[in-house]
């Protein structure tokens, strides 16, 4: 279906002014749209918190050449955050939907200290981006998804200062990594509880899944080790595969579990699986198969290449910013 408006006329109402935005959606897209709205509240709340328990003096401890610097740039994206749950939020109810609410957000984990924050943070917005790009395949209304996308390169910006904050490659990929659904949840799910997260039957969030053997930057050649509800007794590990995902690839890279190891010239976000078999996976979740998925994804970044930018934010950081155990951040 074409629909003759112009971006300024469309996007305009629904971003700029957070006016409510009715046309006739139908039930799978104010669902995608209500699950962006939690990871917009889940977003904000975030942000809030952290600038409420963190001051100027903490971040220059942390390394960051000034403490003002980066209060300043997390209390733009926290307002970009609040702007666009609200925007969202009245759209879905003009729209004849329910916000998802009652939502409890448990940040205690990522909370404990300015270094576990800003890592956290840099995992929450790769996810946030990753979120958007995954529901461009199961919005069906064009307009909804122009929207979209006015969203998710602000929340590429996000990422790009967040990559900054960790004094890491702003840049690192020409491509980033859509994710579904069920893979957000299987990241950001140990933060939420106390509601529907809307997601329609039969998807299921994924089992979480944590990297346990690292304690240091994960750098190409690490091996990984994991941790995950679904990994038990009753499941062998030799029957087991890790399926690794960067950016700019078409499919994963798949290796045993016990034999997981992170590729030479990795470097920004790596998305990890953990799969029943060795095919590998379509990067693109439109074609990815997703049966024989076991646990996760886990998020970490690989901070191989320098950055001058990140550098001068952040010296004492250098290039062994990685942070690692998206999914342990978060249980």
């Amino acid at each position: 279906m074409h629909f003759p408006i112009t971006l300024v006329t469309l996007v305009a109402p629904l971003i700029v002014s957070a006016a409510p935005w009715k046309r006739a959606l139908s039930s799978a897209d104010l669902q995608v749209l209500k699950f962006a709205d939690l990871l917009e509240q889940l977003e904000s709340r975030f942000y809030t918190e952290a600038l409420a328990k963190f001051q100027t003096s903490d971040f220059q401890e942390a390394g960051f050449t000034s403490g003002d610097l980066p209060i300043q740039q997390i209390t733009l994206i926290m307002n970009d955050e609040a702007t666009h749950a609200t925007a969202l939020g009245d759209t879905i109810v003009a729209n004849g939907g329910q916000v998802i609410s009652g939502c409890k957000f448990n940040f205690s984990s990522a909370l404990t200290d300015v270094n576990t924050f800003i890592a956290t943070a840099r995992v929450v917005e790769q996810v946030g981006v990753g979120a958007y790009l995954g529901g461009t395949a199961i919005i069906s209304d064009r307009a909804v998804l122009q929207v979209a996308g006015t969203i998710a390169t602000v929340e590429s910006r996000h990422q790009t200062i967040l990559n900054a904050l960790n004094g890491a490659n702003t840049i690192p990929n020409a491509f980033d990594i859509p994710l579904s659904p069920s893979q957000v949840l299987a990241i950001a799910g140990g933060f939420i509880s106390g509601c529907d997260v809307g997601i329609p039957e039969p998807v299921t969030a994924n089992a979480p899944l944590t990297v346990t053997n690292v304690t240091g930057p994960i750098q190409p050649g690490t091996t990984l080790s994991f941790q995950s509800p679904a990994i038990n007794s009753s499941i062998h590990d030799n029957t087991l595969f890790c399926q690794i995902i960067v950016g700019g690839q078409n499919v994963s890279t798949p290796m045993p579990l016990d034999q997981c190891t992170v590729p030479q010239n990795t470097n920004g976000p790596v998305v990890v699986l953990i799969t029943s078999d060795s095919e590998p996976l379509a990067v693109s979740t439109v074609d990815q198969v997703t049966g024989t998925t076991v646990a996760g994804p886990t998020v970490f970044f690989v901070d191989s290449v320098s950055d001058l930018l990140g550098k001068e934010v952040r010296p004492s950081m250098g290039n062994s910013s990685a942070s690692a155990g998206t999914s342990a951040s978060t249980s």
